[in-house]
């Protein structure tokens, strides 16, 4: 199957791997709660981020794939513990039948995240990347990095203001570049 998931004939007699659909917002809250029931298995990737507030900048951890956690389990034995379990809306499936996960997509997806369940994602931006200002008077505006100055964790960037174009040095913490937040990993 081009998805990566299999329905097989077997399916209720083998520990398989689940995508399960939580409530936004809420995955690590059905990750602890299945993680709890013994036989089953859970895995719920995150990242870690920081984001700029009015408070500052300020840490957050969401989702890698928002609204869904994996879960290994043997359908005949757990699917209705799964299926009821706290902040949990269904398990994935396909048509009438229960889509498991293979093995080496979990795989994957632990070694891309570094072996484990939260990876911290660092701001940085590139040479002509476009940037948002998020302190400061030109908050909100948007420019291009044209220049890096690593040791003073600065950076150079060409402003477009009142129809001129400008450069401008400010600190890496006062820019958001916006690939940061959203960056999530391929499957293959």
């Amino acid at each position: 199957m081009a998805t990566g998931l299999q329905v097989g004939k077997d399916w209720r007699q083998k520990y398989l791997w689940y995508a399960v659909q939580t409530r936004a917002k809420s995955e690590h809250i059905a990750a602890a709660s299945l993680s709890r029931n013994e036989g089953i298995e859970v895995y719920c990737p995150r990242l870690k981020f920081q984001r700029q507030t009015r408070r500052g900048r300020v840490w957050f951890t969401e989702a890698l794939f928002p609204g869904y956690i994996f879960a290994r389990f043997m359908a005949a034995t757990h699917m209705r513990a799964v299926s009821y379990g706290t902040a949990v809306t269904r398990v994935l499936q396909l048509g009438n039948r229960y889509a498991s996960v293979p093995d080496s997509a979990i795989d994957q997806i632990r070694e891309q995240m570094g072996g484990g369940d939260t990876r911290r994602l660092e701001a940085s931006a590139k040479v002509g990347e476009e940037v948002e200002i998020t302190t400061g008077p030109l908050q909100g505006m948007t420019a291009t990095v044209t220049g890096l100055m690593q040791g003073k964790q600065r950076v150079k960037l060409l402003i477009e203001f009142l129809g001129r174009v400008s450069e401008a040095e400010l600190s890496v913490h006062d820019v958001q570049s916006d690939r940061v937040p959203q960056q999530r990993f391929a499957l293959g």
